[in-house]
């Protein structure tokens, strides 16, 4: 076996945590049929290996009052370096990530905001960045499905 592939057990140690970072290593055993202290040398495995970066706690944004959310994609003048887009989007609050792109738009911006008119100065801020040509936004409805850092799906052996 491949000493750096996951095994079955592996993923749902993982997807225990994901879950709750906060389960205890029993909680996660009773799941996967495994003691508390072979759970926790799986879990020191992954973070030695880096498959688990952090633990952390996932915030309801709307109860922190960031009601709003977009994406803005931007279009950039020339050819801008993504570490010059990266410099400028990380200095938002607002934003929740940031991502080049392939395609005509150069950099793909998620943003959360207290309402339309925070978003709106939001994107405004964004298109005075000297290397944007324009925005475009598109404001979320509804969050249908979230899965941050969650474990791909794999069908491979």
């Amino acid at each position: 076996m491949d000493p750096d592939r996951l095994d079955a057990i592996d993923q749902d140690i993982l997807r225990a945590l994901a879950r709750d970072a906060r389960a205890t290593f029993a909680q996660i055993g009773s799941s996967v049929s495994l003691s508390a202290p072979a759970v926790k040398r799986r879990v020191d495995r992954l973070r030695e290996r880096g498959v688990i970066r952090g633990f952390t706690v996932r915030l309801d944004p709307a109860a922190l009052g960031w009601n709003t959310e977009a994406f803005v994609e931007i279009f950039c003048q020339g050819s801008t370096s993504p570490a010059t887009m990266r410099t400028a989007v990380e200095r938002y609050a607002e934003v929740v990530s940031a991502s080049t792109v392939t395609g005509d738009v150069d950099l793909v911006v998620q943003v959360r905001a207290r309402d339309m008119r925070h978003l709106e100065e939001v994107v405004e801020r964004l298109a005075a960045e000297p290397f944007v040509a324009r925005t475009r936004s598109t404001i979320v409805l509804s969050a249908l499905v979230r899965r941050p850092d969650a474990l791909p799906v794999t069908d491979a052996p």
